[in-house]
């Protein structure tokens, strides 16, 4: 999976910290489990070979990134969004549009930060 991801976003025309945002973002929907994205994109991102030489700072808006992508669209295969369904005492479809939601805000305006994070330092 690893080596797929890698050749696909190692041909886009996107910043890096862009390209560990949406990595994450693709296990996160893939998988549901926000630990399992962020490890995965963050292993993923690691190998590349342009991560060697990247700063201490390139380096902390690459890890905002994968945070934020790890974080954004939470839904049904995620343990966040039935914990919060139960103690909000909601059903599925109200769940989506008020959790699932906030959580891709939450992601998206991390994923902006990260970059504009990535392009102040670069």
């Amino acid at each position: 999976m690893g080596e797929v991801f890698g050749n696909f976003v190692g041909a886009l025309p996107l910043p890096m910290v862009l390209i560990a945002f949406l990595v994450a973002v693709a296990v996160r929907v893939s998988v549901g489990s926000a630990t399992v994205s962020m490890t995965m994109a963050a292993g993923i991102i690691a190998s590349m070979p342009m991560v060697a030489g990247l700063s201490q700072l390139q380096l902390a808006a690459l890890t905002i990134a994968i945070a934020a992508g790890g974080t954004a669209f939470s839904h049904v295969n995620d343990s966040g969004f039935w914990l919060s369904k139960s103690l909000f005492e909601v059903d599925e479809k109200t769940n989506l549009k008020t959790w699932t939601v906030m959580e891709t805000i939450v992601g998206l305006v991390g994923a902006v930060g990260a970059t504009i994070a990535w392009f102040i330092v670069s």
